[in-house]
């Protein structure tokens, strides 16, 4: 729990016992690349992973117990054999839930083929600046990590990742000129590249969404292992904060990607809720998403 005392803080400003914030697993995945010497892959590994667990992106302090687990897979499908590489990226990270083992799914999340386009050379530093894109590469992973430690906040405090969604945004700013795709408004008719990601997360029409990041979580599954009708009461009352942003944007991209990040979630939750509370939740989930069958399962467990 990210419980920042201000005396606290000053007492424990030594870094002893205290880490960065990301506990992030890198996997670079080069099956689809033949004839390659394997170390440039394995380097690219290395590098990335000392490139997000080692940098501070905050200004709070995280014990090592409180890193935030992530997972970014990078599925190579191009190599120019120097330095160009061509791939896709998938990000998923989890969040524990208070006085249990369990840990809850936050994002999940995978870019469309052909939008992660970077440029790499071994043992060449990785360069990163806030205010300028040095690096499409750098600039992919610093925009992930501040929405992965935004979402990580929401769920913690309501809607207290907001400053890190600006970074990200700041980061999709100084992109608009980058040769590589994915940073602008006119690259996607389906709207779904990071200029979107961002911009849906900033956009009042979906608040919603982030406070019900913050009952869900906090309010809602926090609770259960202690006080389960309420916890899931919390969760139930929850719905209809996605349901508002539904009914006023269907075609909201976040609300596609937090459906995608929490439905076999919901289904296990619901698999003991009562009658009612099952069919209140069924309703609004199908009236969301009406193909899923993974939304039937809600209604058909004991």
């Amino acid at each position: 729990m990210k419980k920042i005392n201000i005396l606290l803080l000053t007492i424990l400003m030594s870094p002893i016992g205290f880490a960065q914030e990301l506990d992030c697993q890198i996997n670079v995945n080069y099956s689809q690349i033949q004839g390659t010497n394997i170390e440039v892959f394995q380097s690219l590994q290395k590098d990335l992973r000392e490139f997000l667990n080692n940098r501070q992106w905050t200004n709070n302090v995280f014990t090592v117990n409180e890193r935030i687990d992530c997972q970014i897979m990078i599925n190579l499908t191009k190599y120019n054999g120097i330095d160009k590489f061509t791939g896709t990226v998938s990000v998923q990270s989890t969040r524990p839930i208070f006085s249990t083992n369990y840990k809850s799914i936050i994002l999940n999340h995978k870019e469309k083929d052909g939008q992660f386009i970077f440029d790499y050379v071994e043992g060449q530093a990785l360069e990163f600046n806030e205010n300028t894109h040095l690096s499409n590469l750098t600039s992919v992973l610093a925009y992930y990590a501040y929405i992965i430690i935004g979402l990580d906040y929401d769920s913690f405090g309501m809607t207290s990742g907001t400053q890190y969604f600006q970074k990200a945004q700041q980061i999709v700013n100084n992109a608009q000129s980058a040769p590589e795709p994915g940073w602008r408004a006119y690259e996607s008719s389906s709207e779904d590249n990071r200029y979107y990601l961002i911009e849906n997360i900033l956009n009042n029409s979906n608040s919603p969404l982030r406070r019900f990041y913050y009952k869900y979580h906090r309010l809602g599954l926090d609770l259960m292992s202690e006080k389960t009708e309420v916890g899931r009461a919390e969760i139930n009352a929850s719905f209809d904060l996605m349901q508002k942003v539904f009914r006023r944007k269907p075609d909201s991209f976040l609300l596609k990607i937090m459906l995608t990040t929490k439905m076999d979630e919901i289904v296990n939750i619901y698999s003991e809720a009562t009658q009612a509370e099952k069919k209140k939740v069924y309703n609004i989930l199908k009236e969301i998403d009406p193909s899923s069958s993974k939304i039937d399962k809600i209604m058909s467990s004991k």
